[in-house]
């Protein structure tokens, strides 16, 4: 598995419409691979972080990415520190039960529509943060990790160490078809319980739309 970053210029017109559709991003982080199939171990995960000033690419994969191709499109060609890949087995051979982390996440938090006949419905994204918040509660578990619980409780702010911002309606086209995601961010810190579980959700990924930015999981350790 390798964990790379991509810095890009938003001054230019590349750049702008890479950042402006999730479909093109998409289809740009796949031609870095010769080869982008999932594996039992891994799958190309990528997270766009935003801000004022600053668009950073981060990318999972089984395989190493050749990014030239984002960098003469939409970055700094001439600049040699503005992407670049490593190795994530040492962060994975670190893992361990126990140990706390500091996480970000983008994910496509939703739920199935119940049909009047009891069936599994569309499945349809959570609106308020209260249910994004607890989408991510509800599959703590089930991904190997337990998100650090605050001191004290009350009804205006969250009982566990998780925030939930930059929340988002995308709505783009794929071909002939109109696709609208509703995307959250999740930052916090978290304790890993199975590191089995844990590993996989890095190399997996969290949730749904994982082809448009969803999915991919942080962690930096907590000091």
């Amino acid at each position: 598995m390798f964990f790379s970053h991509f810095q890009f210029n938003p001054a230019r017109r590349g750049a702008q419409r890479l950042l402006s559709s999730p479909h093109a991003l998409h289809a740009a982080v796949l031609a870095g691979f010769p080869d982008p199939s999932a594996t039992m171990n891994g799958r190309v995960l990528w997270r766009l972080d935003n801000s004022a000033h600053v668009a950073k690419l981060f990318i999972v994969s089984p395989t190493q990415p050749d990014l030239t191709h984002l960098a003469e499109q939409g970055g700094w060609p001439t600049l040699p520190d503005s992407w670049g890949s490593k190795p994530y087995e040492k962060l994975l051979d670190r893992v361990a039960n126990d140990q706390r982390y500091r996480f970000r996440l983008t994910a496509n938090p939703v739920h199935n529509e119940r049909r009047p006949d009891g069936q599994r419905g569309k499945p349809r994204g959570h609106v308020t943060v209260a249910q994004q918040e607890k989408w991510l509660l509800d599959r703590q578990e089930r991904h190997g990790f337990a998100i650090s619980e605050l001191p004290g409780s009350g009804s205006d702010r969250s009982e566990y160490d998780v925030v939930v911002r930059d929340r988002k309606l995308l709505v783009f086209h794929r071909r002939e078809t109109k696709v609208t995601l509703r995307t959250a961010s999740y930052e916090g810190t978290l304790t890993v319980t199975d590191r089995e579980a844990f590993v996989a959700s890095l190399c997996l990924g969290i949730g749904r739309a994982k082809g448009y930015g969803c999915g991919l999981l942080t962690v930096a350790p907590v000091m």
